[in-house]
């Protein structure tokens, strides 16, 4: 389910201050966030945004086609090494 068109996009203010800030100054700074669930906006198009995946930050650089897009989306919280081999209960 969807965020109401009425609201605005969920975006933490700390993080959004921040960008508003570097725009401004028109700077390129690598932004540390603990935010996954904030969508990104168009104005963070340019921006390298350190996401935490649980164990640490991964930078990101933001693009056009990552608009509308959550952050959590681009920093993966586990690596999947496979199914064991014997394990007869993933064959059936």
């Amino acid at each position: 389910m969807t965020r109401s068109l009425r609201k605005n996009p969920f975006v933490t203010n700390h993080l959004l201050e921040k960008i508003e800030k570097l725009n401004m100054r028109e700077e390129r700074k690598i932004i540390v966030t603990f935010s996954r669930a904030s969508t990104i906006i168009p104005t963070m198009v340019g921006h390298t945004i350190s996401i935490h995946n649980g164990k640490e930050h991964l930078p990101i650089y933001i693009t056009d086609s990552m608009v509308g897009h959550k952050l959590g989306e681009f920093a993966p919280t586990m690596n999947f090494r496979g199914h064991a081999r014997n394990d007869n209960m993933s064959r059936r």
